[in-house]
């Protein structure tokens, strides 16, 4: 057994990319308003490591907005077949703008295009106008490099705590509990 968290992490998220059958990257991402009013949503994992959990978006929608007000989030991945989970909290900070433009120059063209089409979180009239706009991007950049849009970017989220859990028979669910202390990680086990 690890005590280091990163480690684990890295264990569990390769077995669940041999065994998800779709998005073994996928989390649910947490945040809270100014007000503390909270919401919860699905994204996507783009990196991970000592420095954080990353994630991409557009940094004009709700999230970012709950992020701009209140920078801590919550993550939880959960992947079925494993019958596991990993709960993260922590504070939240924007990805430098290399990480960002390196990582809106790997995605696909029509996910760049997408990125400019978006208002994320803002209510549209019909799916057509959501699809002209696309349009729109589409011949705007016909031919060249498409840049990455200044409102859309990444988004790090340092744990100071993570917890992994282990579906167990008969409810007796396994938990390992790390919390960053003085710059290190200190663990125990937990149970129901």
């Amino acid at each position: 057994m690890t005590d280091d968290p990163f480690a684990l992490f890295d264990t569990w998220f390769a077995e669940a990319q041999a065994s998800e059958p779709n998005d073994p990257n996928a989390m649910a991402l947490a945040t809270a308003d100014g007000q503390g009013h909270p919401s919860v949503r699905m994204v996507l994992l783009k990196g991970h490591g000592p420095g954080g959990f990353v994630f991409y978006t557009n940094r004009d929608g709700r999230k970012a907005g709950d992020l701009a007000a209140n920078p801590h989030a919550a993550l939880l991945f959960h992947w079925k077949s494993l019958r596991r989970q990993v709960r993260i909290e922590g504070p939240v900070s924007l990805a430098t703008e290399a990480q960002s433009d390196a990582y809106y120059a790997s995605r696909g063209r029509d996910s760049q295009l997408g990125a400019w089409a978006s208002e994320q979180s803002r209510p549209l009239d019909s799916r057509e106008t959501f699809k002209g706009r696309f349009d729109e991007m589409k011949a705007r950049f016909e031919g060249q490099d498409i840049p990455r849009p200044p409102f859309w970017g990444g988004y790090v989220v340092a744990p100071k705590q993570i917890e992994f859990w282990q579906d167990r028979a008969h409810r007796l669910h396994e938990r390992r509990l790390f919390v960053r202390q003085d710059g290190g990680w200190t663990e125990g086990l937990l149970y129901p």
